[in-house]
């Protein structure tokens, strides 16, 4: 019967915070209320709602978890030492957590012809001015 009591009371104590665990799942995946609010259709104000809402219900869980690639579970039993083990464990190998718009490569090559061009143009510009001085030089002779 004290054992019993106990867990009760633990259980009350350890009472689990699905926005925050919405949140702490979202910024771990850089992902921001934005995007999140993109994929579900709603406003960014809802999401931020729903981040400081104790208890969700199990219809937007179930969206969220989708959103968020995890279980509806993760959201409503997770503390914060499982956190990190559920979300690794909820991505597989083909998952994209950042997705770039440019290839960096390609940016620093586009960065190395710029820097070509203008050395190019500085070498010119200083052959205008030798050729200039030669000029003023023959005709004071």
């Amino acid at each position: 019967m004290l054992i019993m009591n106990t867990k009760e009371t633990i259980q009350k104590v350890k009472k689990v915070h699905h926005g925050n665990n919405v949140k702490r799942f979202r910024e771990m995946q850089s992902m921001k209320q934005e995007t999140l609010a993109e994929e579900l259709e709603v406003s960014q104000q809802l999401i931020s709602k729903l981040e400081s809402q104790e208890e969700i219900n199990n219809e937007m869980l179930d969206k969220l978890a989708k959103a968020l690639h995890i279980t509806v579970d993760a959201i409503k039993k997770c503390d914060d030492e499982i956190a990190v083990n559920i979300l690794s464990n909820s991505f597989n190998n083909q998952s994209v957590a950042y997705q770039y718009n440019f290839n960096p490569i390609e940016k620093i090559i586009a960065l190395y012809d710029e820097k070509i061009e203008l050395y190019e143009r500085i070498l010119k510009a200083v052959n205008e001015k030798n050729m200039l001085l030669e000029k003023l030089l023959e005709d004071k002779r």
